[in-house]
């Protein structure tokens, strides 16, 4: 069997990425696509970055702090996701460079930024 070995990408805010993203008990964790959310700006000296969730599971839309982003759409193309996805603002994590793969789109942040400030009560 054929492991990936993580790259450490130059991102930026607004990248989708490819990364190793933990479950909910922190113990594990599973490949899936993220959205750097953290300001481009941000020099804190650690080696990590802070990125939300993307699913495709489309149940999870109707909520203020979630964005759909539809592959039949310009942005869908540019998001370079394989299908209609749900970003979750609601579900971030922040996790070590060397755990992101790869960046495969990028996204506009108005949308996601609403979403932040719903999550975030700002």
């Amino acid at each position: 069997m054929t492991t990936t070995t993580p790259l450490k990408p130059t991102c930026k805010r607004g990248d989708v990425v490819l990364v190793l993203f933990p479950n909910s008990d922190l113990r594990t964790a599973k490949p899936r696509p993220a959205l750097i959310i953290q300001a481009d700006n941000l020099n804190t000296g650690l080696p990590q970055v802070i990125v939300a969730m993307i699913t495709s599971q489309l149940t999870r839309t109707n909520h203020p702090s979630r964005v759909t982003i539809l592959r039949s759409t310009a942005e869908g193309q540019r998001s370079g996701l394989l299908a209609d996805s749900v970003v979750m603002t609601d579900n971030v994590a922040t996790i070590i460079e060397t755990a992101v793969y790869r960046v495969i789109g990028t996204l506009s942040m108005t949308d996601i930024e609403a979403a932040l400030r719903h999550t975030l009560n700002l």
